[in-house]
């Protein structure tokens, strides 16, 4: 309980960092379901992100190890454990992990599913990241010291997070 002496919380304060889109091109391997939640697996096959600081490509090899339950009656939820490296235009490499939550309406989930659907509006479903970054590069010594949440829409292609750094 906060008492009248205490000090005012500091708020969150976030930029955005960038955008990125990694294409997932081999689709979701699917291990099934296990004690543990339904496991599967996506393979980062490449991607781009840009932003004010930020530009370059997402290398191929990285991947998404994701498992998903039930939340409730009427949506699934997700996990993922992510890795990625990505390249910068100047050439520095980074390292970028990611943990994240997905809540996903069944009716969603239908249209996800159906080839034929028209994109599904990000508004209607819950997909966020918490990326970490670890580069060599002294010119982006900076992201090391970096927390960032990612807000996320399904692409035909794979995925894309708009990445907004916590300042």
């Amino acid at each position: 309980m906060l008492n009248k002496a205490d000090p005012a919380p500091v708020p969150l304060r976030s930029r955005i960092l960038c955008t990125v889109e990694f294409e997932v091109a081999g689709g979701l391997i699917g291990i099934g379901p296990s004690p543990f939640g339904d496991q599967r697996l996506g393979y980062v096959t490449g991607g781009r992100f840009r932003g004010e600081r930020l530009q370059g490509t997402v290398l191929p090899g990285g991947g998404n190890w994701s498992r998903s339950g039930r939340l409730g009656q009427g949506a699934a939820v997700g996990t993922f454990d992510a890795r990625a490296v990505w390249k910068t235009d100047a050439g520095a490499l980074i390292y970028v992990t990611y943990g994240g939550r997905s809540v996903i309406p069944d009716e969603v989930r239908a249209q996800f599913a159906d080839p034929a659907a028209p994109p599904v509006d990000p508004s209607r479903y819950y997909l966020r990241i918490a990326p970490v970054f670890e580069t060599a590069s002294p010119e982006l010594a900076w992201l090391n010291g970096v927390l960032a949440i990612g807000v996320g829409e399904r692409t035909d292609f794979g995925v894309r997070h708009v990445v907004h750094e916590i300042l």
